[in-house]
């Protein structure tokens, strides 16, 4: 049976009240600054995005990133990414390290998806931060960019026995020995999972957690070195240690199926944004940060149907331990394009994005006369309004239009996930860095489209 909206219906009242709370966004950087009200003195700023590969998501983030930088004093880009790759854009920035320019400094984000950070929009930032921290004499007051992932099993390992073989090279063979239980899987760490979940890496395990006792017990012996730099490398060498320790156990996890992956995954990455702020505070600096992830990890888990099936994230992780420190900004879209792929591990392709589902808050935002608009979420009659779930659309480094409900929908309570929204009615793809035939070829393939 075929739905007919009328005027008086309730989506149409209800985009009413949406428009009398919209502030106009048309991407000028002053039209920010009811964002920049709402974050206030927190600490804690998270900016998602209701997709991995959209350009107007990458860009508005990294503009209210700028400013927070520049006119409230955050010191750390915390973003969905892996540890050790991310480390490579943080000596960059921070003057350090080989990377000869921004492109170089992204290369050893070479996972699937690449184009998450090897992006148009991400290399300007980067160029940007760089130029930004050139300007600031002081190295613990330069801004850093780090990644809070797990998935990089096999080159924090690589990065632990680096770390030590220049200061420590018995501690290295020690390390490397350890480690070496993990390479009889070629490495790949789909082979170990399985094989753990077999029960056949038992050893293997405890030699990981005896390498990150060990480096724990040699903190004071190895920090005898160059002040703040030496501090900062023991703890990047420390947390690539910790990370192994957790994502054996992810991995294993994937094929066991006794416990929620995602919940280990998300709870790896507040630990180690709260480990950094530790580690900030011993050199006598005040954590100020910006997270970046998908709205899936920043949004709050108990407004959404993740918590009926157990599942935390990090934005309700962050909301339960620093409470009114942190401010939660998402992101939505009716139309456009993305930049995703078709199978995992697939080719970037520039994809047709369906319009909004009915009975989503896409298709309710697309009734509301803005191009784009703000919507912070705190007004009681919006509060009311949106009170009962609907529909949300999440697209990850996937996009499976002919499944959308069920591959890409979920239900949330908006109001209780975020603080503010951002939405936009068209979208543009984000661009790789490298560009493949498929992505190119995108901009004139035609698809069918379904209202």
């Amino acid at each position: 049976m075929q739905i007919i909206e009328t005027p008086h219906s309730p989506d149409a009242q209800l985009s009413k009240v949406v428009r009398r709370h919209a502030i106009p966004y048309t991407g000028e950087k002053h039209e920010l600054d009811t964002l920049m009200d709402l974050v206030g003195d927190a600490s804690f700023v998270l900016i998602g995005e209701a997709s991995h590969g959209t350009h107007e998501y990458y860009k508005t983030r990294i503009d209210l990133t700028k400013r927070l930088i520049e006119e409230k004093g955050f010191n750390v880009v915390a973003a969905e990414a892996d540890w050790p790759d991310a480390l490579t854009v943080n000596r960059y920035v921070k003057g350090r390290g080989n990377a000869k320019d921004a492109v170089e400094a992204l290369r050893d984000f070479q996972r699937f998806p690449t184009w998450l950070w090897r992006n148009a929009d991400v290399l300007s930032f980067i160029e940007w931060l760089e130029d930004h921290n050139r300007a600031i004499p002081d190295y613990d007051s330069k801004v850093g960019f780090y990644g809070l992932d797990l998935y990089s099993l096999y080159r924090s390992v690589d990065a632990v026995i680096r770390y030590l073989e220049p200061i420590d090279p018995d501690a290295a063979k020690r390390a490397r020995e350890r480690y070496s239980c993990l390479s009889a899987y070629g490495y790949d760490e789909q082979a170990y999972g399985y094989a753990a979940s077999l029960g056949l890496t038992k050893a293997c395990e405890e030699n990981i957690i005896d390498e990150l006792v060990e480096l724990q017990k040699r903190e004071f012996e190895y920090l005898k070195r160059d002040g703040a730099v030496a501090s900062d490398e023991f703890f990047f060498a420390e947390q690539n240690a910790v990370l192994i320790a957790h994502a054996q156990a992810y991995y294993r996890e994937m094929f066991r199926g006794r416990m929620s992956t995602w919940n280990l995954r998300d709870t790896h990455m507040v630990r180690t944004l709260l480990a950094l702020r530790e580690h900030m505070k011993r050199s006598g600096k005040q954590m100020k940060a910006v997270i970046w992830a998908h709205n899936s990890h920043l949004g709050d888990a108990r407004a959404t149907e993740m918590a009926e099936r157990g599942e935390l994230n990090v934005g309700q992780l962050i909301r339960q331990q620093i409470g009114d420190d942190c401010r939660l900004i998402g992101f939505s879209g009716y139309s456009g394009t993305v930049t995703a792929a078709s199978t995992w591990g697939g080719a970037a392709e520039r994809k047709n994005v369906r319009p909004g589902m009915l009975g989503s808050y896409e298709h309710l935002f697309n009734k509301v006369d803005l191009p784009a608009f703000i919507l912070p979420l705190k007004a009681t009659n919006l509060v009311n309004g949106l009170k009962h779930p609907r529909l949300q659309r999440a697209i990850g480094v996937l996009y499976i239009p002919q499944t959308e409900r069920f591959s890409h929908y979920f239900f949330s309570t908006l109001t209780g996930q975020f603080d503010a929204i951002i939405h936009f009615q068209e979208t543009q793809a984000v661009a790789p860095l490298e560009k493949t035939p498929l992505w190119v070829d995108g901009e004139d393939r035609i698809e069918e489209l379904i209202d």
